[in-house]
């Protein structure tokens, strides 16, 4: 099925339309998270609010790019998990008056075995997220210019410069990690 009848079908109510959708896009939504910061255990819940969100607004799309928008929906989210996470995060400081912990899980290790190394996902997080979305919407995703701005709601221009410094900052940050690790 076309992905535009497959759109308008589960706009129209359609059960089955709907899940397909999600089938197609589970896995592009689940990668941008992960990219974007997301943990590896919280990609699920961050998920599953971009298809509650995407089910509830579905019948307002009316662009002929699905991706894009599912794109937003999904940086939307992330967004949204980070406030969240940061809340939570501040509540259990208080709480417990003890310094947060970091950790990284093996199931993190493991989604990365299909994307890049951890090298690189540890640097590309490091960096600015102004920077860092998209280096990702670009690199991993494969957008174009104009779509990344639509996205980020920024002009083109922006988006270019952002591009630029930020592959300038991650490079600089490679080559610190590698004469870490090296010394």
């Amino acid at each position: 099925m076309i992905k535009a009848e497959l759109i308008l079908k589960a706009q129209q109510g359609e059960k089955e339309a709907y899940i397909e959708l999600i089938q197609i896009h589970q896995r592009t939504v689940e990668k941008f998270a992960f990219q974007c910061g997301v943990h590896s255990n919280d990609l699920a819940d961050v998920s599953q609010e971009v298809f509650v969100k995407l089910y509830r607004f579905l019948h307002q799309f009316k662009q002929d790019r699905f991706t894009t928008w599912l794109y937003k929906i999904t940086l939307n989210a992330t967004r949204d998990y980070y406030r969240k996470e940061q809340r939570q995060q501040a509540k259990e400081q208080k709480l417990h008056a003890q310094p947060q912990r970091t950790s990284s899980s093996s199931a993190e290790e493991f989604m990365l075995l299909f994307e890049e190394d951890r090298l690189l996902h540890h640097a590309i997080q490091a960096l600015d997220e102004k920077y860092r979305y998209p280096l990702i919407l670009y690199y991993f995703h494969e957008l174009k210019y104009e779509e990344i701005a639509e996205v980020l709601n920024i002009s083109l221009s922006t988006v270019k410069v952002r591009l630029l410094r930020a592959k300038e900052k991650l490079k600089v940050a490679l080559m610190q990690e590698g004469s870490v690790e090296n010394g």
